[in-house]
């Protein structure tokens, strides 16, 4: 079988086992993103062995996660995040300091060195956005209060999970680089601040313009090209991508206000791309830690610690909002995803963690990923259905 032949094969199996997932899931009026998750778990090496983790399918997950948010961006404008900033704020501070005291205390009560046990608590810091994202646009709820909390703070939770990891992965070689740590924590701030306040007002005014353009669906593709070109900068910065690609859609929101055509056109491209991203997340499990019991125990401990750390953090952050929403937000930033994957593997390639503690933050981040969407859905019913109903009495008039 040549290469093209099996990557299209692969992209075959897990387009179709995604769907297939998400549809079952839907049927069962539960987040599909559930099932796209298991869908991985059951075709990777874990269970069936149908399709392997790859250099091009993590490729094509990161571009699919980098899509997710620049849809979610174009829903959201920069003065309706402006508005919750300091429970924002909160929100992350507090969801970043609690799981990386909580994941290195339980690690040292473990017996595990110090090093091993702050790789673990940054582990645990991480919040994958993308997964939440998906859940409140499956419920139609981007829009809310709630909502405009978790992608505010997950923004100021990426950059301070950058700086938690580029100090705990420079105290394992021995050297901290202060002034290169706070050089790339000024230039995240600066520019997510630029791009919120100045470049969002830049893409209004040149709005019209671009409608103008002779090239097919300019202001679909002027976003396409200013999604990849952020993505990029603050990846060259040290951020993740999928921030720059929500700023992009941000940047745009006012612009493609009532452009009804751009968000089909990208919600389209996203539902293509964004089931690589999720079944690529399922794909990472490794089921071989139920071998060794003490294995076991550790890594339902680490989820545990991981859930409650992000719930009590988070929901304390949000707190004046009232217990409800509060817990809302706490769940909404629950799920670690790729973004714990990236951290245990780093910890990996710098040899402070082993194959066995891989593993456990592994399931870590895969079990966190499950557990919060069937956890939203039950916390916004009440929500999700007002806004069913609003659809439909918009849809009957």
């Amino acid at each position: 079988m040549s290469h093209t032949t099996e990557i299209l094969l692969a992209l075959f199996v897990i387009l179709l086992a995604a769907k297939l997932g998400a549809e079952l899931f839907e049927r069962l009026r539960q987040p599909p993103v559930v099932g796209e998750i298991l869908a991985g778990v059951i075709i990777g090496p874990s269970m069936l062995g149908l399709v392997a983790p790859s250099e091009f399918i993590s490729l094509l997950a990161e571009i699919g996660v980098i899509f997710l948010l620049f849809t979610v961006g174009l829903g959201t404008k920069p003065s309706t995040i402006f508005r919750v900033g300091k429970t924002a704020l909160m929100v992350a501070v507090l969801g970043v300091v609690l799981p990386l005291v909580g994941g290195w205390l339980l690690m040292r009560i473990w017996g595990a060195t110090n090093i091993r046990a702050l790789f673990v608590g940054t582990a645990l810091v991480a919040t994958s956005v993308g997964i939440t994202a998906r859940v409140l646009s499956w419920l139609g709820l981007v829009n809310t209060i709630v909502a405009r909390i978790i992608l505010g703070a997950a923004v100021i939770d990426d950059i301070l999970g950058l700086l938690v990891l580029s100090v705990v992965a420079s105290s394992s070689t021995g050297e901290i680089n202060y002034l290169k740590i706070g050089t790339t924590a000024l230039l995240a701030v600066a520019f997510t601040a630029f791009v919120a306040l100045i470049g969002a007002r830049v893409i209004t005014r040149l709005s019209p313009r671009i409608e103008t353009l002779r090239i097919g669906e300019s202001p679909f593709i002027v976003g396409v090209v200013l999604c990849l070109g952020l993505a990029a900068a603050v990846s060259f910065i040290g951020v993740a991508a999928i921030i720059g690609a929500f700023l992009a859609g941000m940047a745009m929101a006012e612009a493609s206000e009532g452009n009804t055509r751009v968000h089909i056109q990208t919600n389209a491209v996203m539902e293509f791309v964004v089931p690589f991203f999720l079944v690529n997340i399922g794909m990472q499990l490794q089921l071989s830690v139920f071998r060794d019991s003490s294995l076991v125990g550790l890594a339902v401990a680490v989820t545990l610690v991981a859930l409650a750390t992000k719930l009590i953090g988070c929901g304390a952050g949000a707190w004046t909002l009232g217990v409800k929403k509060a817990a809302q937000v706490g769940v909404g930033m629950m799920p670690r995803g790729e973004v714990g994957i990236v951290v245990a593997q780093i910890g990996l390639s710098l040899t402070v963690i082993d194959d066995r503690l891989y593993a456990v933050v592994l399931f870590m981040a895969v079990a966190t990923t499950l557990i919060a969407p069937p956890l939203l859905g039950v916390l916004f019913k009440e929500e999700a259905a007002v806004q069913n109903r609003a659809l439909e009495q918009s849809a009957s008039d």
